[in-house]
């Protein structure tokens, strides 16, 4: 059975519901955190695809996170080797910050459950086209991107880009892989936290209902794609 690795980050969830759509292209996905282990589990040429999840760290952060300098390397070399590579938050900012794009401060936070609009260029691709033009997904960000000049975007919204891609790396600044255990971990400190909050964490369980399950199969129909592309 072929293997994806995900790098995954302290406090940063797991791969959630992309274990599913791997799993349909009769894929697993194998979860390694730099921060915990130097090594990944096996050698890196032998997974057929890369996935980069988000954490607490930010790009301009080595000093704090000396790990990051590894994934970096990493993340480049994937790129420049044109291999499968599915970037999510840290991990999209990553590959903008690597190859020509721009990472910085966004002007607001985005925390909840937030619409943005799929353009005409994801009709043409072949991870992103399917689902409505409006979507609603978990957004859970404070930094943002802006993409190489030799990327494609993909979505967005009237604060930031949500996706691009970049030859065999997407782009995705919002969380497709959530699953309920991943926002009941993250959520936790939320709910013993200060008012605001405890208001966040509140909007975000009260549209749980209404967009979690839709949310969940976008998240794994877009990982089916992408795991097509890693066979």
């Amino acid at each position: 059975m072929a293997e994806i690795l995900a790098i995954i980050h302290p406090d940063g969830g797991t791969s959630g519901v992309l274990v599913d759509g791997a799993r349909d292209n009769s894929m697993t996905i194998e979860e390694w955190c730099p921060a915990l282990s130097a090594e990944p589990p096996s050698p890196l040429e032998s997974y057929s695809g890369l996935l980069v999840l988000g954490g607490d760290e930010n790009i301009d952060e080595v000093d704090r996170y000396p790990y990051l300098e590894q994934e970096f390397e990493i993340v480049n070399d994937w790129i420049e080797q044109e291999r499968p590579l599915f970037g999510v938050c840290l991990g999209a900012q990553m590959i903008a910050h690597l190859r020509g794009g721009s990472v910085f401060k966004a002007s607001e936070k985005e925390l909840g459950w937030i619409e943005f609009e799929q353009l005409p260029e994801a009709l043409d691709d072949p991870i992103a086209s399917f689902g409505d033009q409006t979507l609603t997904g978990l957004l859970w960000h404070s930094y943002a991107c802006e993409p190489p000049p030799d990327a494609t975007v993909l979505a967005r919204n009237d604060l930031c880009v949500q996706a691009f891609r970049l030859g065999e790396a997407w782009a995705f600044q919002h969380h497709p892989e959530v699953d309920q255990q991943i926002l009941d971990e993250w959520l936790e400190p939320l709910h013993k936290g200060t008012s605001q909050e405890q208001k966040d964490a509140a909007l975000i369980d009260g549209g749980l209902a209404d967009h979690l399950p839709a949310w969940n199969e976008y998240g794994r129909e877009l990982f089916r794609r992408f795991a097509k592309r890693c066979g």
